[in-house]
């Protein structure tokens, strides 16, 4: 089987993407671990299928590199808005993105024929504990900042899910904390028991942070949209920041906005195309 692809990224946050709004693929979890590989195949984070939907203009298919399917990727979300508006299959500036985390609205900044930006309504964060999902005995209707022990080191950890579950921890410094170390141990920890993605964060002020993100099914990324969100949605219920944010990446920078009246969290981002190809499976 022979498909046609796209390779885009959101901040170094990078995937393969599929048009699919005339014909699926088969086996999409077998295909996203065969172009993820990055000696063997394409190379990328994972796989973004573009789908028709019944209730949004466009839907998101979502894979990870070892092949699970996630429920939302924000940087995904932002390259299908520049895909489907650069591909003409809309000429709309306005689109709305139906995910396995529900509907998310995009307004798009268009500079000629380009998208430049894409802002997006990621929705209003998850906090209970239960939904993120994560195991606890405590009676709380959140979980922030709680101490786990983990890999033999105790954690304060602030657990938010903004469609995928994320574990965020602060730590003095991003560049020489050995992610490589904590970053699976959190991911496989037993309180979390559809595995978690961990966000790393090093706070610069009230409104600037630097984050390194471990994400469950990927390992390390250079980004992560949901991820960056639930960070800054962390930083402001602990009272580190304020609620417009810098986050600076390995990939890139990020703005996020957490209104906290309308419990809605914006995401502010670039998206990019690498290269377009074939490829056989």
């Amino acid at each position: 089987m022979k498909i046609n692809f796209t390779k885009m990224h959101g901040c170094g946050n990078d995937y393969v993407y599929v048009n699919c709004m005339e014909k699926m693929i088969d086996n999409p979890e077998e295909v996203s671990c065969f172009v993820s590989d990055r000696h063997f195949g394409i190379g990328s984070d994972g796989l973004i299928l573009i789908c028709p939907s019944d209730v949004a203009d466009f839907r998101m298919a979502m894979y990870n590199a070892d092949g699970s399917e996630g429920k939302m990727c924000g940087n995904g979300a932002r390259c299908i808005a520049k895909y489907v508006y650069e591909h003409r299959l809309t000429d709309k500036k306005q689109i709305s993105l139906e995910t396995k985390a529900g509907i998310k609205y995009l307004d798009l900044t268009v500079d000629g024929n380009e998208v430049s930006l894409v802002k997006v309504n990621m929705g209003a964060p998850i906090l209970k504990p239960d939904k993120i999902p994560v195991i606890t005995d405590d009676i709380e209707e959140s979980f922030i900042n709680k101490p786990l022990n983990v890999a033999g080191k105790e954690y304060m950890v602030t657990c938010v899910s903004m469609g995928n579950p994320h574990a965020v921890v602060f730590v003095e410094d991003t560049k020489s904390f050995d992610i490589e170390k904590y970053g699976p141990a959190f991911e496989n920890y037993p309180a979390f028991p559809d595995k978690i993605n961990t966000e790393f964060v090093q706070v610069l002020g009230r409104g600037e942070i630097n984050m390194r993100v471990w994400e469950r099914g990927s390992g390390e990324t250079l980004a992560c949209g949901t991820g960056t969100c639930a960070s800054v949605v962390a930083c402001v219920l602990n009272g580190v920041t304020d609620n417009e944010v810098t986050v600076h990446l390995l990939g890139g920078d990020l703005f996020i906005k957490y209104d906290r009246e309308k419990e809605i969290v914006w995401m502010t981002g670039p998206a990019k195309t690498v290269f377009k190809g074939e490829i056989e499976i």
